[in-house]
């Protein structure tokens, strides 16, 4: 099967940057910018740099230390915001102007109280003008979720004519169900005549949960890039988490994708994003949250200790992860007891654990884990003949 990249356009900067509390000083970007580069993203989004002088002065810095991926600055379909993000952009190696306009019917009527044809007027405009500045223009059109699919159409093909190498089809509100947005991209691929000559690229929130659904859906169907972030951070619900997308692609060999992410460095970069940006990431959180690869049930324990395989299907080095974790609570059984204990040192017969367990339940009902020092009062109370620790 012909493998196809999908190129990893992160916008922690931007797009995470903008959820309340999470603001970056110009040295936390760059070192964060660093990060995302070694970790192997294709496109870093830097920033808005219109928006204030800061924002500018980040993207300007970040261009200036990047040596690889590309450096994109955010605008809209305004030439000012374009000579802005180009002046930011002038020393980046690979720089991108990514510039749009809402497509939606409820944008158009409401956001821009304009109509499609001057809609579709003000996207060429936008896309003809950055490309004076640079040779990589990326048209995002806003709301394209709820947008008409043969007006959205018309939209994608004008743009690329205008000379957009990619057009990012955004799912801005996370209204789309997976098979929604994976058609979209579908009836792109298939009625866009010149859809060869750019890539189409997923940017989907978070709003019902499904982002990571819907881009997968999208690079199933055609899109070759996908807009996410480190975490899902983003407005509102977040964006597209990039460590999910990136593992499902990885998993998932008979899809015929791949990416350049170096996924021993996920849980790394995570942890400094959380740190950085000073929003913690949830326990239960795919692939990075601190409940990944921790078991607590006696049923998976048991599967877990004979197999890892019958419970994880990554390993978590794979993903630069702490070893896997049995947890110790009252829903643990025998075997998950006897494997703590002796990885504590000790050594029990089945009696022996028989015996430790009523012991350890009673514990357990009291508090919600078993930690190593009430195993070691469990052992010295119940077999101190036995116990070799």
């Amino acid at each position: 099967m012909a493998q196809h990249k999908i190129f990893i356009f992160d916008t922690t900067l931007r797009d995470g940057e903008q959820v309340p509390g999470c603001k970056l000083n110009a040295g936390e970007k760059i070192e964060l910018a660093l990060a995302l580069e070694n970790l192997g993203v294709d496109i870093i989004e830097a920033g808005f740099p219109v928006s204030s002088p800061g924002d500018f002065e980040s993207v300007e810095n970040i261009s200036k230390v990047i040596k690889n991926a590309t450096v994109c600055g955010l605008t809209r379909a305004i030439k000012k915001d374009i000579e802005v993000a180009a002046a930011a952009l002038k020393k980046a190696k690979r720089p991108r102007i990514h510039t749009g306009i809402g497509v939606s019917d409820l944008h158009i009527k409401t956001k821009f109280n304009s109509n499609r044809d001057e809609i579709l007027e003000r996207a060429v405009e936008a896309v003809t003008y950055a490309r004076t500045f640079v040779d990589d223009v990326e048209f995002y059109g806003e709301d394209a979720g709820r947008a008409d699919l043969e007006f959205l159409a018309r939209v994608v093909e004008a743009v690329i004519k205008a000379g957009a190498t990619v057009v990012n089809i955004p799912d801005t509100t996370g209204y789309c169900l997976p098979h929604q947005y994976g058609e979209k991209i579908a009836y792109l691929i298939n009625n866009v005549p010149n859809v060869d000559k750019a890539i189409l690229s997923c940017h989907c929130h978070n709003d019902l949960g499904l982002a990571t659904a819907n881009s997968i859906a999208g690079v199933m169907n055609g899109a070759r890039q996908i807009e996410c972030t480190i975490n899902g951070l983003g407005e509102r619900a977040g964006n597209t988490s990039l460590e999910e997308v990136v593992m499902i692609i990885k998993q998932h060999e008979s899809l015929g994708l791949y990416t350049d992410i170096k996924a021993d460095q996920l849980n790394p970069i995570s942890r400094l994003v959380a740190d950085t940006m000073r929003m913690p990431v949830q326990p239960n959180k795919a692939i990075v949250g601190s409940n990944a690869f921790a078991h607590s049930s006696g049923i998976h324990q048991d599967g877990f200790l004979k197999n890892a395989e019958n419970y994880e299907i990554i390993r978590p080095e794979e993903v630069g992860a702490d070893s896997s974790k049995i947890v110790l609570t009252a829903r643990s059984g025998r075997a998950a007891l006897a494997h703590r204990f002796q990885k504590l040192g000790y050594n029990f017969d089945r009696d022996g654990i028989d015996k430790l367990y009523q012991a350890f339940l009673k514990v357990a009902d009291v508090k919600k884990e078993v930690g190593d020092e009430d195993l070691k009062a469990l052992a010295a109370n119940n077999h101190p003949e036995v116990a070799i620790a």
